[in-house]
């Protein structure tokens, strides 16, 4: 006869924050979980964890991390990850990816393949909930590094594993972003959209290693001189253009050195504390969004007449801007417009 493991106890506020606070991983690995979770329940726990570890949060340094599939991020990551632990610092690296609802972002299966970082007492590897929308994915990411931040690691990466707006996303929750490029890989600059080379503070080309050196130099100019036909992503400051090799080691440190240098200059300039405060506003006004529309969906009145009143509209008897006042109209609890 066999038996059920014994159910893990839940744990108090109290014990949570205590955890994090000390640093214990398997209290912090649950305080995520607490914060991704869906119930009600579970998310007035996680906002009294967040409120009480608050004070202890924002000091690290947030690098974005971004690039075409098969730039080689994951080796990327664990080989100045590495480095970053020999150095005394203590990383999170985080993902997000709300493209895949199934795989949850390929920092999964790149965490097997991290495996000396994986196994360094400094590091913390931890993908983000995939399934959702990108402003929920975007809340739960924030979050995480709250409780990174609380439980003290002073870096923190976070990297996009999706496309197109998951970039954007990124860039709204870090100091510094960093784009990962390949050299040889046909036109450069028209191998990743024009977009996402503006949000950058830096773009890397990775893979300068061996027969490809020559290359990776020759890509690494060609982007420093596009960078001069754009405007600077952070002001006050030159996107620079690097090369480095993941499996090497070379530039690696030299990349380093110049996201510190990138963090002095913009808190010299007053331009780091600034955008921190952008991003948390930003953050409180995206969740306004996110609970106006989860609360607008969820009102039984408009549920009861949405599908009637997109057919109308799919059948070109009622303009959008009529549905939308119609529904908006059964929410607030006034009588239908027209109907007045």
């Amino acid at each position: 006869m066999t038996t059920s493991p014994p159910r893990r106890r839940d744990l108090s506020v109290s014990e949570y924050i205590e955890g994090v606070l000390a640093g214990d991983r398997t209290i912090l690995a649950r305080a995520i979980t607490l914060v991704e979770s869906q119930t009600a329940e579970h998310a007035a726990a996680a906002q009294e964890v967040l409120a009480g570890v608050l004070p202890e949060t924002g000091r690290s340094i947030r690098v974005g991390i971004t690039g075409v599939p098969g730039v080689g991020k994951s080796t990327f990551i664990e080989a100045l990850g590495l480095r970053l632990c020999d150095e005394g610092h203590r990383l999170a690296v985080l993902a997000v990816d709300p493209s895949s609802s199934i795989s949850r972002g390929s920092i999964l299966g790149d965490k097997t393949r991290m495996e000396a970082l994986s196994r360094r007492p400094e590091a913390f590897i931890r993908p983000s909930p995939a399934a959702g929308t990108l402003g929920g994915v975007a809340r739960k990411s924030r979050e995480t590094i709250l409780l990174c931040e609380a439980a003290g690691f002073d870096v923190v990466f976070v990297e996009t594993v999706g496309v197109g707006q998951s970039e954007t996303v990124v860039r709204s929750m870090v100091d510094v972003f960093l784009l990962l490029m390949l050299a040889g890989a046909g036109d450069e600059l028209q191998g990743i959209k024009k977009g996402v080379i503006e949000l950058a503070d830096l773009i890397a080309v990775n893979k300068a290693d061996g027969d490809n050196v020559a290359a990776a130099e020759l890509a690494r100019a060609e982007y420093e001189q596009a960078l001069h036909y754009l405007a600077p992503a952070t002001e006050g400051w030159r996107t620079r253009a690097l090369t480095c090799s993941s499996l090497t080691g070379d530039g690696i440190a030299e990349l380093w050195a110049t996201v510190r240098e990138f963090e002095e200059t913009a808190r010299a300039s007053g331009v780091f504390e600034t955008r921190r405060r952008n991003q948390t506003l930003d953050w409180v006004h995206a969740m306004i969004e996110e609970r106006l529309i989860a609360r607008f969906l969820g009102h039984a009145g408009v549920a009861s007449i949405r599908a009637q009143v997109e057919a109308e509209v799919l059948a070109g008897r009622l303009p959008p801007t009529g549905a939308v006042e119609r529904l908006l109209d059964v929410f607030d609890g006034a009588a239908p417009t027209g109907e007045r």
